[in-house]
């Protein structure tokens, strides 16, 4: 996390807030995630298809099927590029 940490100095964004998230899920895991991902300002996020993805991933890694694939929806009506990705994962909830 301590990289993390200088990159948000040197150049801060949503963006890197974002990645730091999914930092600490995988090192803490996905309950950890999530409450990384709800302190973040989805405002700056709107319109970010990774946002819900990254979400979308973590209720699936804790078998919450249905906010998964609410989150995995979102992702898809917010991307052209990952939609193949993202059906997959939402086709095996």
């Amino acid at each position: 996390m301590a990289l993390y940490d200088v990159l948000a100095r040197v150049s801060p964004s949503p963006v890197v807030d974002l990645n730091c998230a999914v930092a600490v899920a995988m090192r803490d895991g996905p309950e950890a995630g999530l409450v990384a991902l709800d302190a973040l300002d989805a405002d700056a996020l709107r319109g970010y298809h990774l946002f819900p993805a990254a979400r979308a991933d973590l209720f699936r890694r804790l078998g919450r099927a249905s906010e998964a694939a609410t989150a995995y929806q979102t992702a898809l009506e917010l991307t052209a590029n990952e939609r193949a990705f993202l059906r997959r994962r939402l086709a095996d909830l």
